[in-house]
Formats: C-alpha cells, sequence, structure tokens
C-alpha cells in the first residue's frame, strides 16, 4: 500500500520521479522542488520511437545532485499500452531501472487528483481535454502500475488536491 507524503518528505531525498496523468500536477511539484529545495528538474515528455528509453534514464540517472524527473519511463508502461497496444519498455527493464533510481536515494511519486480535477486543469491549461472516461483508464492503468512497482520498491503517494495549499507559495 502506497504512503502519503508532504513536500518536506520529498526534499529528503536526493531524487524523485513524478508519476500520474497529464494535468494531475507533476510539472507543479517538480517546480516547488528546484525553487524550494535545490532539484534540478528533467521534464520528460513522450520520448520518440527511434530513441533508446533504457539509456536515456540511465544517463539521467547518473547525473549529479539531487533530481527529480517530471515524468519518466514508468510513464511508457501507461500510455504505451492504452494508447499504442504494447510499452516499449519491459517490466524487467523497468524494475532495473527503479533499482537505479532506489540506489541514488530515490523515491517514485504517485501523483493523484480526482479525475474531474484533472480533466478541468487540462481544459484551462491545453484548452481541451480527454474524456473523463479516457482520464479514469489512465489513472487506473496509473493505479496498477504502481501496485506492481510497489512489490519491489518504495512507492509513495503525492494528492495534488490536498497538498496545493502547502506547496503553493
Amino acid at each position: 500500500m502506497a504512503e502519503r507524503v508532504t513536500v518536506e518528505e520529498i526534499a529528503a531525498y536526493r531524487t524523485a520521479v513524478l508519476e500520474g496523468c497529464d494535468g494531475v500536477g507533476k510539472s507543479t511539484l517538480a517546480h516547488v522542488l528546484v525553487t524550494g529545495h535545490g532539484f534540478t528538474s528533467v521534464h520528460s515528455p513522450r520520448t520518440p520511437d527511434h530513441q533508446d528509453l533504457i539509456n536515456r534514464y540511465r544517463d539521467l540517472l547518473a547525473r549529479p545532485g539531487r533530481l527529480v524527473l517530471d515524468r519518466s519511463f514508468l510513464s511508457e508502461l501507461v500510455y504505451g499500452p492504452l494508447y499504442r497496444g504494447h510499452s516499449r519498455i519491459t517490466w524487467s527493464q523497468a524494475l532495473d531501472l527503479a533499482e537505479l533510481v532506489t540506489n541514488r536515494d530515490g523515491v517514485f511519486l504517485h501523483l493523484t487528483a480526482p479525475t474531474a480535477t484533472v480533466h478541468d486543469r487540462l481544459k484551462n491549461r491545453d484548452g481541451q481535454a480527454p474524456a473523463l472516461e479516457e482520464i479514469a483508464a489512465l489513472a487506473e492503468a496509473y493505479e496498477r502500475t504502481f501496485r506492481t512497482l510497489g512489490a519491489h520498491t518504495p512507492v509513495l503517494t503525492y494528492d495534488t488536491v490536498s497538498n496545493a495549499a502547502r506547496t503553493s507559495g
């Protein structure tokens, strides 16, 4: 079961991997960790098909200093099957990368928010948003992914709605 966490507890780690649906608040939390706690942020949009995901994340995790990954290889395990019918990385590869995160004094954070909140955030940010059902399917896929990952490495949960007041400002 995932443990709920605060920004201060996240900042105690050297590496933070932020994951969750688009619009859940990953970039907002990454900004808080950068500006308030000295992290370097790396935002990882969808990696082009020709790029080697495994080596990309190995290289990122080899960087010195405090690091926050604003989306990571875990999103491929969620978005890949839902949108392309398959993931470009295997669970074995994901667990190898997870071990690198853990060895780097890292933590995986499952960012959550209600489906309607994510929908509204995307609509406000982008002018459009997927249907509520699609957002719910993504949220469930993240739940499954983090349940599997949590059997191998610690996973913490950060609710971006209940923690919003504590992280803004």
